[in-house]
């Protein structure tokens, strides 16, 4: 059974956003850190570390998720475009009140 010939490009997309952010989640947060270290401690005093917070696990966790879920089925509409925006809404309004 032949795949339709949309189903190989939604497959290049989605594969294309989804290793973007492996590689920068497992390449920019540690040379951020080792450019921590060259610049030393931040105006608090606190050094540039890998120590995730709860929140920080949580939003990470909870958007993994809700991108699963988005692209299980292989396709995509605008309803599920303007839920993921209002999930990032979430996680900023999050980051931003609490300590």
């Amino acid at each position: 059974m032949e795949e339709p010939e949309h189903g190989f490009f939604w497959r290049l997309r989605k594969s294309s956003a989804v290793e973007s952010s492996k590689q920068i989640a497992l390449f920019v947060a540690p040379v951020l850190v080792l450019l921590g270290l060259w610049f030393g401690p931040n105006a608090r005093g606190e050094w540039t570390n890998l120590d995730f917070g709860l929140m920080e696990v949580a939003g990470v966790l909870l958007s993994v998720m809700i991108v699963a879920h988005i692209s299980h089925d292989g396709e995509s509409n605008w309803l599920e475009g303007a839920m993921l925006l209002g999930v990032y809404a979430i996680l900023a309004a999050g980051f931003f009140f609490l300590p």
